[in-house]
């Protein structure tokens, strides 16, 4: 028997049909192993080594292919053809040989750029060993972006709270986006005319000309720069004689794009079918790993991670005998076209994207597939035919015409396009950005030189030139690409880290940075320039290309590399806040200070007018504040305008009772209304009420302020205990409270007009159903009774994952036909008794180790589990720790912290709690104080 592993069980189900009766194929399910979130995890002072750590839910199919590879002849190691695909297969043979799977058995490695019968067939027959030297960039990779995020995220978090993390390419790409902000805020638009003649040839036929020239001077776009100076263009071409002077046809060509990478399917999926990155990728491994046909799994498109541009040779011959077919042979170039690009990445030697075969069309597998895959696949076999048809022959024309009026001569042309033979465009024409404008395709009337034409009308139009526009998810990719930053594997991960973690949004389908990226960037700009240069980020992915090359050894790369890094980190762990304000208060001016209408200092406080605004930070991240505080206590969040509020105080008028102004404001949580300004002497703070959910800013007039600062109010007494129900606005919204229960309003609810009856009805909802809108802790749950044998309450809860019953620290999920109402103390323990039978009883604590084999964990190398990680590195490392100046222990900055009890929660119910997808590391979380 003959064990083959491959990633998924899709395309292990695939494969095991392709190789029949004599083969075994498993899937991994992806890595089976990472590097841990904590200390030590990869070691600088040890040559860099790297603990791994088996994933809890990867343990059992691990143990499926040991056993099954006990009693093999042959393990074959069929995973991805990329790097990851490498890492992946190398992953797995290191554990069976650490759990002693492996004895006499045959280990070969073999790759596929399609799953067909054909492709893996011929795969089988020319098996390799491991590549070392992918494996080796891999792990340099791996140890680049674990030692990069798990050392900067600390430092942000004190000298910069609120950020969440930072990453080796995140980083760098989150700064191409907040580049692009600054540049737009900075733009100063310029007025410019432009003059457009629309005239007639003695046969009636009308197009237009532009102005382009005046008296012997060459007139460009911004050339004619105000209204004045347009309209004295305009009256001289209103009286003026207009003589066709040259007409020249140039013949073109346009030669057809190669087909897919990696890079530029995202970017088609995008402007084409709206498909974010992320997307695609999903629906091209589903095209990839195969789809049901006829009763037949067949892969329909090749490997979809990949740089190379050309195609296999009888790819390329299948292709042009369907195009003759299909299309003619007026379409079919005399010599297949062959395509190379200049990139030396070791991904390069894998196929474009393709269909596994041409002849199998778009119309004839849509019935098999769902919308998406259809459209994607459709994309994909439309670029890859069209990459091999004749080139389309076009005809440009230029007509330069002649304005003569009185002693002035000016110049006019008028250009148009016109498609002699289509070619590749009858199948596919490349998408372009929206900032992009087409070339003029216009077809223009038949001219001669000499030829008098007549005036229709002369238009001047006023235009100002606009900012650069915000990156799409193509568009940044593209740009990604050309600055070499970033991996085909690794550009839809980062634009999902970058959303998921706040940095930015998307707003019409462009890329919009938050507040909290345009700091972090602006702190990596202000103290670690060097490491989110994109010219630094492209040489370090040129010299991983070296590893992967077998031109560079990786330790030698991370010694390079973090030399100088920790010594950067080490100059700043001095620095204070004020430093680090100061210096975000110049790089961002442009975006939290903007230019005032009125030409006045943009630092002004509008409130107090004597003091200066700058950023400050609390607990929930960086706001605007007044330098007079406490005297002032003006704040608003870092951009003007957030949440739709104005930055500006707004008088809304005055309160009857108290005389005191009624303001609308700005603040770090968004928009509120305030009574008065408070008493510095006495430290007595304003009475304030935020906007309940709903309400727009524009619509708070006097009154309802009124009614918002008078919260909370009495509702009425309910019916059965004679209690007052209260309304109000908490910290999670509009609420209603009767004793010590809330119950949150809910849609259409006001919490201004809230009636009785409505608030008796919430609250009763919430007592029947304590779960209901809960925003955090645990339910408290329902005690079904006593454990008839072991004693100690049984409770029935709702949890985040549906309800389940709880004894004792052991819980089990209530069956599908159970309900919390339903579910029986009987039913329950047997639930309980079933659990803890099948090992969900409590965890016994492990005794502690013996001092020798903390001190043999120093050892440890690449290969070995975290349960042999280094307790004694972190002694050591804790009695290195550098004294403050107040004599407690400093901060700890080069080393990277532990991951604390949350993200080692996160993991254990399958997310990633260490270093995220596609080069990027996932700080530990650290734990945050609870206002009271």
């Amino acid at each position: 028997m003959n064990i083959v592993v491959v990633e998924s069980p899709a395309k292990a189900k695939t494969i095991n049909k392709y190789l029949g009766p004599g083969y075994e194929v498993l899937a991994s399910f992806g890595h089976i192993r990472d590097l841990p979130a904590k200390d030590g995890s990869v070691d600088p002072d040890h040559n860099f080594k790297m603990i791994w750590e088996v994933d809890e839910r990867a343990q059992k199919r691990i143990n499926d292919i040991a056993r099954a590879v006990k009693g093999a002849d042959k393990l074959i190691l069929a995973t991805d053809p990329d790097r990851e695909g490498e890492a992946i297969s190398w992953h797995v043979l290191e554990v069976l040989r650490e759990k002693k799977a492996l004895k006499d058995q045959t280990i070969e490695r073999v790759v596929f750029n399609a799953i067909t019968k054909q492709a893996v067939s011929e795969a089988m027959k020319h098996p390799r060993k491991i590549d070392h030297a992918l494996v080796d960039a891999y792990l340099a990779r791996r140890a680049l972006d674990y030692l990069v995020g798990f050392t900067l995220s600390p430092v942000l978090w004190r000298k910069l709270p609120g950020a969440r993390s930072a990453g080796r390419v995140q980083s760098v790409a989150l700064r191409l986006v907040c580049d692009r902000e600054l540049e737009i805020e900075k733009f100063v638009a310029r007025e410019y005319w432009s003059l457009v003649a629309s005239l007639a040839t003695p046969r009636d036929e009308t197009f237009e000309a532009r102005l382009v020239g005046a008296d012997g001077r060459k007139i460009t776009r911004l050339d004619i720069g105000s209204g004045q100076e347009a309209e004295d263009f305009k009256q001289a071409l209103e009286t003026a004689t207009f003589t066709v002077a040259s007409v020249e046809a140039k013949p073109a060509r346009r030669n057809p794009p190669p087909p897919f990478t990696t890079s530029t399917l995202q970017q088609e999926a995008s402007r084409k079918l709206g498909f974010a990155p992320a997307h695609t990728m999903r629906v091209a491994q589903r095209l990839y790993e195969g789809i049901d046909i006829d009763g037949e799994t067949i892969g329909l498109i090749t490997y979809m991670r990949t740089d190379g541009i050309d195609m296999a040779q009888e790819a390329i011959a299948g292709i042009r005998s369907m195009i003759g077919k299909n299309y003619g042979k007026d379409y079919v170039p005399d010599a297949p076209r062959r395509y190379q690009n200049k990139s030396k990445n070791a991904q390069e030697a894998h196929e474009a994207i393709r269909p596994t075969d041409a002849a199998r069309t778009p119309r004839d597998v849509r019935r098999a597939l769902d919308p998406d895959q259809a459209k994607l696949y459709e994309l994909i076999w439309n670029r890859a035919v069209a990459s091999q048809m004749q080139s389309a022959e076009l005809e440009r024309t230029i007509v330069d015409i002649t304005a003569q009026v009185a002693a002035r001569n000016l110049e006019l042309r008028a250009t148009g396009q016109v498609i002699k033979f289509d070619g590749f465009l009858t199948l596919y024409q490349e998408g372009q950005d929206d900032d992009i404008e087409d070339e003029d395709s216009r077809r223009l009337p038949a001219m001669s030189q000499g030829e008098k034409l007549r005036k229709d009308h002369i238009s001047a139009t006023q235009h100002f030139t606009e900012p650069p526009p915000r990156f799409t998810e193509a568009s940044l990719v593209k740009r990604m690409e050309e600055l070499g930053i970033g991996r085909p594997s690794t550009y839809a991960s980062i634009l999902a880290v970058l959303k998921d973690r706040g940095y930015t949004r998307i707003d019409k389908k462009r890329l919009v940075p938050e507040d909290k990226g345009r700091l972090v960037v602006g702190f990596l700009e202000s103290f670690f320039q060097k490491y989110v240069e994109y010219d630094f980020t492209a040489s370090l992915e040129e010299q991983l290309d070296k590893v992967s090359n077998n031109e560079l050894e990786w330790h030698q790369l991370l010694r390079d590399f973090w030399d100088d890094f920790i010594a950067a980190v080490g100059e700043i762990k001095d620095l204070r806040i004020t430093q680090v304000l100061d210096a975000l208060n110049e790089l961002l001016g442009p975006h939290v200070f903007p230019r005032r209408e009125d030409g006045g200092d943009p630092r002004q406080c509008p409130n107090c007018s004597e003091g200066q605004l700058s950023l400050k930070v609390g607990r929930f991240g960086a706001f605007v504040g007044c330098s007079r505080y406490p005297e002032c206590r003006y704040t608003r969040q870092l951009a003007p305008g957030a949440n739709g509020a104005d930055s500006a105080t707004k008088l809304l008028g005055t309160d009857p009772e108290t005389g005191l102004d009624v303001t609308l404001r700005g603040g770090r949580f968004g928009p509120y209304v305030q009574l008065g300004e408070g008493n510095p002497e006495t430290k007595e703070k304003p009475k304030r009420s935020g906007l309940p959910k709903g309400l727009a800013p524009d619509d708070v007039d006097l009154d309802i302020a009124l009614g918002l600062l008078s919260l909370p109010r009495d509702v009425g007494k309910d019916p059965e205990s004679g209690e007052m129900i209260i309304a109000g606005i908490g910290r999670f919204g509009s609420y209603v409270k009767l004793g010590k229960t809330y119950a949150n309003l809910e849609p259409g609810d006001e919490v201004l007009n809230i009636g009785l009856n409505r608030a008796v009805t919430l609250i009763a909802e919430k007592k029947a159903n304590p779960g209901k809108g809960r925003r955090f802790g645990a339910d408290p749950g329902r005690s079904l009774g006593d454990h008839p044998d072991k004693g100690g309450a049984i409770v029935v809860k709702n949890g985040r994952y549906g309800a389940y019953v709880s004894h004792d620290g052991v819980n089990a999920t209530l069956p599908s036909d159970k309900t919390p109402d339903t579910i029986t103390l009987a039913e329950a323990v047997a639930l309980i008794d079933a659990r803890i039978a099948a090992g969900g009883g409590k965890k016994k604590k492990a005794a502690p180790k013996p001092k020798a084999a903390a001190k043999s964990a120093k050892g440890t190398t690449t290969g070995q589990t975290a349960a042999a990680a280094g307790p004694a590195r972190a002694k050591k490392a804790k009695a290195a720790r550098p004294e403050a100046a107040d004599g407690k222990p400093a901060a700890k900055i080069p080393t990277p912290r532990k991951a604390s009890s949350k993200a080692a929660a996160s993991k254990s119910r399958g997310k990633t709690a260490g270093p995220a997808a596609g080069g990027e590391a996932a700080p530990p979380q650290r734990k945050r104080k609870v206002a009271n």
